[in-house]
């Protein structure tokens, strides 16, 4: 690691006045965000740390600490920031701003100012001359189209009310803090830019790589939003887009904030960011179409997302057919998760079953299939659909873990991507087992695998129409647990089997919760309750619940376990439909 990082405290002089510095802002990071009340706290901090009121000020000794910035060095010799750079920004602006008073006044040491402050903002000369046409920072950030105003600032030292953007506004702010404190305090003026350059630290960490920064910048960063894969691979896009001209440019821009807000609205991913998640699932079809091309095997230990894409110095994302297709998979999500007239009740049935999924491989492996064969036969969709949640489920069931079920989807991909049938033969499993583990198994409600089972056998049934969109579904305890206390059972832990829960509507389980099954049916069935201008309270979606309440005065033990043993013998019928058993 030693070799990797170096690090360093430095005041900001050093750091920002050494000769042919050169930083850069690269393209994939975030536009410039800091407001007027961010910078004010940093005015207000640093001149109280300047001229403290309870102690003479020691040049020597006091120090006012920034933070950290995290750089590595380019192809180009530019040092290119990966954690700092709104700190960075700010500074510069405000040292310009500084510049700009001092140039418009005389006063003692003013020559000197002027060149400390100089050679922290442009490049010098051999002299030490600036030139003020060759700025020390650059910024090249994807969509921020106020970056030329930072440039325009920086070298011309002029803003007016007509540039609104935050370089802008914060600029004119800093010049309106620096001319009211000459006013208030002329004797101390002089020495305010002194002390920030000489006396303010900063941590520089410099890297070996883009890789070993980012990754640091990913372990260490809690002041903020730490940058995302789908950050890094804009700018890859936006740099694709940008050579065909400023029309593709926009276009593009239009067309990215399209695709996020799709995956703002549609994923849930139980790790990393909603945006991530559209590359992870279109990951697994590049890794398979390109295993498939160059006739190779596909490994079960998947690469980290960021590590793949920046293969071969991002091949995969200089492709406009690769954006064309991942903003083909975010619609098919869309799609989706509205439920499409594109896809038949028997596909979306299963879709939402599987959004129940321990696991959210499920979501990949579909995508999968969706990049393979756009156009999809419902017949075999649906016999993928019920192959895949049935070896999900079997899994969960056996509690054989998340790599291990990768690993079988994995060895299927191929046979997915061809249009074969996928069989998970190296996962057969004894129908003895099965069922030892169905009567062993403690389906507690904190249990994913309980939710995931309530809602394959609710749609078992055909003629079961989906919920609402929208519509919040909790588990609900047919004998009531309230019930038990007055009403014992004679074996108390049937409460929490599978005979004894469903899935209900939010509002209908809190009504029906604490009664007898007798009280529950007006809940099920749908009800008027009395009193004048109070609404019809409809029946459950849920239409098996809905049959128990017209068919039964009563849900009692017998019952509990009778349902119980019908739930598992089609589970078991279930698996052996989809050839899982031997």
């Amino acid at each position: 690691m030693a070799k990797q990082l170096s690090a360093e405290q430095k005041t900001i002089s050093e750091l920002l006045s050494k000769r042919g510095v050169k930083f850069l802002i690269p393209d994939y990071q975030r536009p410039y965000s800091w407001e007027r009340e961010q910078c004010e706290t940093l005015w207000d901090d640093i001149t109280a740390f300047a001229f403290p009121f309870d102690h003479e000020f020691n040049s020597n000794n006091d120090q006012y600490f920034l933070g950290t910035i995290l750089t590595f060095q380019n192809d180009s010799y530019q040092h290119e920031v990966i954690d700092g750079q709104q700190r960075l920004i700010t500074f510069l602006l405000m040292l310009r701003a500084f510049y700009e008073a001092f140039e418009n006044i005389q006063c003692a040491n003013r020559e000197n100012i002027l060149s400390s402050i100089g050679q922290c903002v442009w490049h010098t000369d051999d002299f030490g001359n600036v030139n003020k046409t060759s700025v020390k920072l650059n910024s090249v950030i994807a969509s921020d189209e106020d970056t030329t105003e930072f440039q325009k600032i920086l070298v011309s030292g002029k803003s007016t009310q007509n540039n609104t953007s935050d370089y802008a506004k914060n600029y004119r702010d800093f010049q309106t803090w620096i001319k009211r404190f000459k006013e208030t305090h002329p004797d101390k003026f002089s020495y305010l830019p002194m002390r920030i350059l000489n006396n303010c630290i900063l941590l520089p960490i410099e890297v070996d790589s883009q890789n070993t920064a980012l990754r640091i910048f990913t372990t260490l960063n809690d002041r903020g939003m730490p940058l995302t894969d789908s950050d890094i691979f804009r700018a890859q896009f936006y740099k694709l887009f940008l050579q065909d001209g400023k029309q593709s440019k926009d276009d593009f821009i239009k067309r990215w904030k399209t695709l996020q807000e799709l995956c703002n609205k549609n994923f849930h991913p139980r790790k990393g960011t909603k945006f991530d998640d559209l590359f992870r699932r279109y990951m697994y079809y590049a890794k398979t179409r390109r295993a498939v091309e160059r006739k190779e095997r596909i490994s079960d230990t998947f690469s980290d997302q960021r590590d793949f894409y920046a293969e071969n110095n991002y091949e995969l994302l200089r492709d406009k057919e690769v954006y064309k297709d991942l903003e083909t998979l975010a619609q098919f999500w869309d799609e989706v998760a509205n439920r499409n007239d594109r896809f038949p009740p028997s596909v979306l049935r299963r879709l939402y079953v599987l959004s129940y999924s321990p696991y959210s491989l499920w979501s990949y492996v579909v995508s999968l299939y969706f990049m393979s064969w756009r156009d999809m036969d419902e017949e075999y969709f649906c016999q993928f659909l019920d192959k895949i949640m049935a070896l999900i489920l079997m899994n969960s069931l056996l509690d054989s873990g998340k790599q291990n079920i990768r690993r079988l989807f994995v060895l299927e991909f191929k046979n997915i991507y061809n249009g074969e049938p996928v069989k998970f033969e190296q996962y057969l499993q004894k129908e003895s087992l099965i069922r030892s583990r169905l009567s062993e198994m403690k389906f507690s409600n904190s249990k994913p695998i309980t939710r995931a089972m309530l809602a394959w056998w609710i749609f078992r049934n055909p003629l079961q129409e989906l919920p609402p969109l929208g519509m919040d579904l909790h588990i609900e305890h047919i004998y009531a647990k309230n019930r038990h206390e007055f009403e014992p059972l004679r074996n108390p832990e049937i409460l929490e089997t599978l005979g004894n829960k469903s899935l209900l509507e939010k509002s209908i389980n809190i009504g029906a919760a604490d009664y007898r099954f007798a009280d529950k049916k007006k809940y099920y069935l749908g009800w008027q309750p009395s009193g004048k201008g109070k609404k019809y309270q409809p029946a459950t979606f849920n239409l098996e619940l809905r049959r128990l309440a017209e068919m039964h005065d009563d849900f009692t033990e017998e019952d509990i376990l009778a349902r119980n043993e019908k739930i598992f013998d089609a589970f078991i019928e279930y698996l052996r439909e989809q050839g899982l058993l031997f």
